[in-house]
C-alpha cells in the first residue's frame, strides 16, 4: 500500500460545523451555502439567498473565507431589500 493511500484512509472526517455556518462546496463549482444539517453521509447546504437545499460531500466542503462571506452577506442583503427573500 502506498503512503498516499495509507494517509487518505486514515484521514478523519471533517468536523460538523454549527448551523448557519457559511461553507463553500468545491464539488459544485465553489457554490457558497449555509450549513443546515447532516443527511446520511452528506451535509445539507442552502443557498444564501434562499432556494433549494443541496447535499455536499463533507470532503468537498471548506469554510468560506472572509471575502466569500462578505459577498454572500451582501447578496443576501440585496435580495432582502429587493423583496426576493424575507
Amino acid at each position: 500500500m502506498s503512503e498516499e493511500n495509507t494517509a487518505a484512509s486514515q484521514q478523519e472526517p471533517p468536523q460538523v460545523p454549527l448551523l448557519g455556518t457559511l461553507l463553500v462546496d468545491i464539488g459544485h463549482r465553489d457554490r457558497v451555502g449555509e450549513f443546515r444539517g447532516v443527511s446520511g453521509p452528506y451535509w445539507s447546504l442552502r443557498p444564501v439567498c434562499g432556494g433549494t437545499e443541496w447535499e455536499a460531500e463533507p470532503v468537498n466542503v471548506r469554510a468560506a473565507d472572509p471575502i466569500e462571506r462578505l459577498r454572500a452577506e451582501t447578496a443576501r442583503c440585496n435580495a432582502r431589500s429587493a423583496g426576493r427573500i424575507l
